[in-house]
């Protein structure tokens, strides 16, 4: 069987000299940094939003998810795109329409156009994200550097989710709501000429026919998917629509899966999920991001709710996450050599579960320093060891010319856990917190609309509590927080549950120390029998 020289990878023509590729990094980490703060800025924002464009709680939420739906739904396409039609094409197309639509959410003067600007913001973010990765395996055929590389990238992509509440907090200290989306623009501005500068075409654009099918069927299958998992708690779990939903996204993916098969030029080479090590890194990512993003979706509303900060004070005390996380990252990749990137992978999910665990002894009165920023660590230095080393997995599974939808499949993963722990986590919330507090609201005197409206919110509960005078009112105070910290602590022993599981996966399945090094060989015998 002939290995593929790394050191002259297919497709990689026109890389930056030697002493320019790291500044390129640079860049695609900005770019990166870019839209993976949209993730989360916007969430400080919506008390304001709400007030200035009279939103619902139903249209707050699409306000925040109409971005996820779009980005996740398109990312397989956007690879694909990458591939064909020119990595540093797509990201440069990806980048300035991302700043364009930015404009236009700032200047929103109704809740729909808001949305709508939303959902175009995750069209032009689904090109830029696996461009990035896909540049970057090309600039750095060196494995030893590679794995450097990746390791910053993918703690940029970590880091970038705790900086976004801390900027958003900061900009809406001192101006509106729009300050969010007009900030896209100098990050865009030094972005772009950032790649103008330094960052290589990233590979000939590779020839062939356009998969028109697998692309629509794969945009039509996850998005339906991602539009279950976000509509499942309001519908119920359980409900026909989810159900439906559910079952939909089965039978379109599965027509996705049957096109590809039989696609000379697919969307995406489904046989690479033979691989074992691809398929259990992918499983690994999407398991970090299912844990990560359904606990800063908890964490933001227990600082704000139970330990009484402003979102500014929130922001900021997620910080010690994204500086643990940016130490952490390079020594993973440094650890990956040595010990292999599926033991180290492996470590990072049992230390992520060890953090989550922690939270279980955090009450109403837990200490921040004590208790909280310890368990914050653990899952960042956790998630450190998971992304990095995964991502280099994945990436070296993949022959050259398959990078832009290598890294698409790495993005939807990480979307797709995501979404589904801030949907399964929220639900298990949700559920604990009406359940222990309904019967002592409906005795408590309060008008229909207050209790209903702390049923539904715990900042609603919060702010109807603190406006009763006297211990009534503090007596409602406590109690609510407490019944929060509850559905908090079952949410996170789905966490606990989920990246403990992961572990024992990942330690007997990607034993082999080399498997950052040498499964390119083996994924060009799965394309030749595409």
């Amino acid at each position: 069987m002939r290995k593929t020289n790394l050191n002259e990878p297919a497709g990689c023509t026109g890389r930056a000299p030697t002493d320019r590729r790291w500044w390129a990094l640079v860049a695609l980490c900005g770019a990166v940094l870019l839209v993976m703060i949209d993730n989360t800025i916007v969430n400080v924002a919506l008390p304001t939003i709400s007030r200035d464009l009279a939103a619902s709680n139903s249209g707050l939420q699409w306000v925040v998810d109409a971005y996820t739906l779009v980005f996740a739904g398109l990312l397989l396409t956007a690879g694909h795109f990458a591939d064909r039609f020119g990595r540093r094409r797509l990201l440069i197309t990806g980048v300035v329409g991302f700043a364009a639509v930015s404009v236009l959410a700032a200047e929103s003067s109704t809740l729909g156009q808001l949305i709508a600007t939303r959902a175009g913001l995750g069209l032009f973010a689904a090109m830029v994200f696996p461009a990035t990765l896909a540049i970057l395996i090309g600039l750095f055929p060196d494995l030893k550097e590679r794995a450097i590389a990746v390791g910053i990238w993918a703690g940029t992509s970590g880091i970038s989710v705790a900086i976004g509440p801390v900027l958003g907090g900061w900009l809406l200290e001192h101006y509106s709501w729009s300050s969010v989306f007009w900030v896209n623009l100098p990050i865009a501005a030094a972005v772009l000429a950032g790649i103008a500068a330094v960052v290589p075409s990233g590979g000939k654009a590779q020839p062939g026919p356009f998969d028109l099918v697998g692309a629509l069927t794969s945009i039509a299958g996850v998005s339906l998917l991602v539009y279950t998992l976000i509509e499942g708690p309001n519908h119920g779990w359980g409900s026909m629509q989810t159900i439906a939903g559910f079952v939909g996204a089965a039978v379109i993916l599965a027509a996705f899966v049957l096109r590809e098969l039989r696609s000379s030029h697919p969307i995406l080479n489904v046989r690479l999920f033979r691989n074992r090590p691809f398929a259990v890194a992918s499983g690994l990512i999407a398991v970090a991001f299912f844990s990560l993003f359904g606990f800063i979706f908890l964490i933001t509303q227990y600082f704000q709710a139970v330990k009484g900060y402003g979102p500014l004070d929130a922001g900021l005390h997620t910080l010690p996450f994204a500086i643990v996380m940016a130490v952490f990252s390079p020594i993973a990749m440094i650890l990956a050599r040595t010990l292999g990137p599926g033991r180290v992978a492996a470590l990072g999910s049992a230390i992520m579960a060890s953090g989550f665990a922690l939270v279980l002894l955090a009450g109403r009165d837990a200490s921040y320093w004590g208790l909280i920023v310890w368990s914050m660590s653990l899952m960042a230095m956790g998630l450190a060891f998971v992304q990095g080393p995964a991502t280099n997995i994945i990436m070296n599974s993949l022959a050259p010319q398959e990078a832009g939808a290598g890294s698409a499949v790495n993005d939807v993963t990480r979307e797709l856990g995501g979404t589904l722990g801030v949907a399964v986590l929220g639900s298990v919330l949700s559920s604990v917190y009406t359940t222990q507090i309904g019967d002592q609201l409906d005795r408590s005197g309060l008008p229909a609309e207050a209790i209903e409206a702390s049923k539904n919110s715990v900042m609603a509960g919060v702010q109807v509590a603190t406006g009763i005078p006297g211990p009534s009112g503090q007596q409602m105070l406590i109690t609510i927080q407490d019944a929060f910290v509850d559905g908090l602590h079952s949410s996170v022993i789905v966490a606990v549950v989920a990246a403990g599981l992961a572990a024992p996966l990942a330690w007997i399945t990607l034993r082999d120390r080399q498997l950052g090094d040498l499964v390119v060989a083996d994924s060009e015998v799965l394309l030749q029998k595409a």
